[in-house]
């Protein structure tokens, strides 16, 4: 798709802020568009967030990514950043930062004030999720990446951003290794009830969280998701995944928060365990076949994949390759009674489309429902998530 994009600068207390804007094909300033501002982690800039926006303005909004004050790393190009001192920044300013180009979006005849989404990773996801507690219901839902909610917990640890000192004798600059962080981080995260502020936003949360994360151990997500209201945020464990996404996880993770954003729920969550392969020639064509088992827990449906489920791929000459994945489940659904769940799952023009047949009432309303999955890569086997439109209102 032909997106453009143009650098934006705005400003908070006279330092200037620089980003990145990006706009959907056939943009037109007349229009009205969803918007989505991405937030860096710490040592990085606006660069490590135009993956987002890129995918963001394929898929019908404006997006931004900018530098924070004071942000990024001591060696990388100036050009990337935004005023300010290393030594000066912190969480708090970060969050102010934020909101001023919140500010800079909404001023926009073209966006869409009423559908505004904050995005970020890392410091930069916790950063997203103080910033939507300010703003309550004036950003319509957030999307926190492998948040560091863990950042007041470093500083009375006495280990914010790498470095070592101690917090009865904290110096007035903390070497990071690739920063410099001033005593005033620590002195203001040292306070932070980082729960109880983030519980201040009442719209809808997704975050998504490696449970080989070194950095920000998954447990930080664990309460998050419990201390916002029942039912409000959505945790997305993602098995191998650390602190960073690339590739193939990047991309699920990017498709798994597109079926956020349009309002689907994630109802059935398989865990895939391969178990052996196979390859035949078919005339000119390869065919991979990956046998598998599994489980799967979620409040719909719990149980194991029966043996021999199957993978089959067909690559042909040109390299295109067609995959067809068929399986059973058999254990409970959620009134506890037994039943199995068969699924046939092939890729659609844009998404994974699953067909589900099963002999449970309470779940035949999967055989009509219009279902869609984002199939996430695993070392030892991928995860499926599938997903259907207002899955609560079914029966």
């Amino acid at each position: 798709m032909s997106i453009t994009k143009k650098p934006f600068t705005c400003s908070r207390e006279g330092l200037a802020i620089r980003g990145m804007q990006y706009f959907p094909e056939h943009f037109d300033e007349r229009q009205h568009y969803p918007a989505v501002i991405a937030s860096h982690g710490f040592l990085c800039n606006y660069t490590n967030m135009e993956n987002w926006c890129r995918d963001f303005a394929n898929i019908g909004y404006v997006a931004y990514c900018f530098s924070f004050c004071g942000g990024g790393s001591l060696s990388e190009d100036k050009a990337f950043k935004s005023d300010g001192e290393s030594t000066e920044m912190s969480v708090l300013t970060e969050v102010e930062d934020l909101l001023s180009v919140k500010n800079f979006v909404c001023q926009h005849s073209y966006v869409d004030t009423e559908n505004l989404i904050l995005l970020g990773e890392s410091q930069g996801g916790f950063v997203s999720g103080l910033a939507a507690a300010r703003c309550g219901a004036r950003i319509k839902k957030l999307v926190m990446i492998f948040p560091a909610i863990c950042i007041p917990d470093h500083a009375r640890q006495g280990r914010l951003g790498g470095a070592v000192y101690s917090v009865e004798n904290v110096p007035e600059t903390l070497d990071c290794g690739q920063s410099v962080l001033g005593r005033a981080f620590h002195e203001e995260a040292v306070k932070m009830d980082a729960y109880l502020a983030l519980s201040a936003y009442k719209g809808p949360v997704l975050i998504i969280q490696g449970l080989a994360d070194d950095i920000v151990n998954y447990s930080y997500a664990v309460r998050a998701k419990e201390n916002y209201q029942k039912g409000q945020c959505h945790l997305q464990l993602v098995r191998n995944m650390g602190h960073e996404l690339s590739g193939n996880m990047y991309h699920s993770a990017f498709d798994s928060v597109r079926q956020f954003l349009a309002d689907r729920e994630e109802v059935l969550t398989i865990r895939i365990v391969l178990t052996r392969c196979e390859t035949q020639m078919e005339g000119a064509l390869r065919v991979d076949k990956l046998f598998f088992t599994g489980w799967c827990e979620t409040a719909y449906f719990q149980g194991a994949v029966l043996p021999e489920g199957c993978d089959v791929r067909r690559h042909d000459a040109s390299g295109e390759v067609d995959v067809r994945a068929e399986y059973t489940l058999e254990g409970l659904d959620q009134n506890q009674k037994p039943c199995r769940i068969h699924i046939v799952n092939q890729r659609g023009e844009l998404d994974w489309k699953p067909v589900v047949t099963t002999d449970s009432a309470a779940l035949a309303w999967l055989q009509d429902a219009d279902l869609t999955a984002v199939v996430e890569e695993a070392e030892g086997g991928p995860t499926v998530r599938i997903y259907c439109a207002h899955a609560a209102n079914q029966p």
